[in-house]
């Protein structure tokens, strides 16, 4: 069923480190070898072998449309036969910018890069010059990226500086990084009163790589109440979430504003893609305007900026997208639920908009410790059995899965008969 697949797996071992250039991807947390796709249709996955997957990861997000759109297609098409870089401006770039300024009340530029760690690791430059201070603070389990200053241990949940979780991160860097419990109001304020030089907060308002597991309201309101006060950036990361869990991501969701907001996934369309917006006054700060330095040869690269904004273009183009979206995941959600109950198997789920997750444990994960505590053994079986009868999930239970137009009701159907009959086998 996965001879071509392991075959496949062993010698990229040979010449790539692990056998893949993302480590998620060797399916380390659900065991067995990850198929290499041949190519991808509509809502659809297919191998090497010739498997074909009803396909819940979508590239981690970003083909809200499925794969291979023939809009996006095309537009990428069409831009490539023009040249695939240039190093210099392009009026694709404006465009897609302003597709995005226009949607939020709280940004007025934006600045493109080439991933969501480079967005993110120029936000938090950006908010270290703007303030003149030093420190990050950032929450368990929500992750930001590779860049060295954000891998840091999983701390105490109270005032702990982080210390590097990587060989090769010197810790004078990580020790300039918070550690605090997501959702944990108490632990939050004894942060501030740890340190007086806070330049950003940095967070993900509805949280993707801790599994599916969105911050409270409150617990919002008091990050956005403490950052007023004490001089710091609120920056939410929403390169899952921007686009995914509503028009506007969780700014369409949540009351709080972010002072700056990370992009990235959708707004590439499916290319490597990632941004950085804010209002004019910060911005500005930024060169060749302002003294705080960022440049990236193929940011604003004009095929994915093609790409990004054809398929912002169709997703403000149709109004019930959102509604649509957030019907089929629920009804996804409420048959694997069911069929838990059937079986009297412990089971928790969660979606907004077009993401999803769902964890095999008692009580709703509210934080990083609460997932740690969910059952592994009983997530990796179920992938396993559920890739068997293809259906293709994110491969761990740390990630967020999601939902495409292209999935239709009679695709979801079959995915919940699949889902009984596993969960019959747990």
């Amino acid at each position: 069923m996965f001879e071509n697949s392991i075959t496949a797996y062993e010698e990229a071992k040979n010449v790539i480190p692990g056998g893949v250039d993302s480590p998620v991807r060797a399916f380390k947390s659900v065991g067995g070898t990850p198929p290499f796709i041949d190519r991808g249709e509509g809502a659809y996955l297919y191998d090497i072998d010739g498997n074909k997957y009803l396909d819940f990861v979508q590239s981690w997000g970003p083909l809200i449309f499925g794969h291979c759109d023939k809009d996006i297609e095309q537009a990428v098409i069409e831009t490539a036969k023009k040249g695939l870089s240039f190093g210099a401006p392009t009026v694709l770039e404006t465009k897609l910018a302003n597709e995005i300024v226009e949607m939020y009340d709280n940004i007025d530029k934006v600045r493109f890069v080439n991933s969501g760690t480079e967005a993110v690791m120029s936000a938090i430059r950006l908010a270290r010059g703007v303030t003149g201070k030093n420190n990050i603070l950032k929450f368990e389990g929500c992750y930001h990226g590779h860049s060295d200053s954000l891998l840091v241990q999983a701390g105490s949940g109270m005032a702990t500086f982080g210390s590097p979780s990587s060989p090769g991160v010197p810790a004078d860097l990580t020790k300039h990084t918070i550690l605090c419990e997501y959702n944990n109001i108490q632990d939050l304020r004894k942060c501030f009163e740890a340190s007086d030089d806070i330049a950003c907060l940095i967070i993900e308002p509805i949280a993707g790589n801790m599994g599916f597991v969105p911050a409270n309201e409150e617990f919002l309101e008091e990050c956005r109440r403490l950052c007023d006060e004490n001089g710091t950036l609120l920056i939410f990361d929403e390169v899952m979430s921007g686009f995914r869990a509503s028009l506007t991501g969780a700014h369409g969701v949540v009351k709080p504003n972010a002072d700056i907001v990370t992009f990235g996934k959708v707004i590439g369309g499916g290319m490597p893609v990632g941004a950085f917006a804010s209002n004019e006054e910060i911005m500005n700060n930024l060169s060749p305007d302002g003294a705080i330095y960022q440049a990236g040869t193929l940011s604003g690269n004009p095929v994915a900026m093609a790409a990004g904004l054809v398929s912002l273009q169709k997703i403000k183009a149709d109004k019930d997208l959102y509604n649509r979206l957030n019907a089929k995941t629920q009804k996804l959600l409420n048959g694997f639920k069911q069929a838990a109950e059937k079986y009297n198997i412990a089971f928790q789920s969660k979606s907004i908009g077009s993401m999803f997750g769902f964890f095999f444990c008692d009580i709703e994960p509210k934080n990083f410790k609460d997932v740690g505590t969910c059952d592994f053994d009983r997530f990796a079986k179920f992938h396993h059995e559920m890739l068997k009868r293809g259906f293709y999930f994110a491969c761990s239970q740390y990630e967020t899965g999601f939902m495409c137009n292209a999935i239709s009701d009679e695709d979801i159907d079959n995915c919940i008969n699949a889902a009984n009959e596993v969960m019959e086998l747990l």
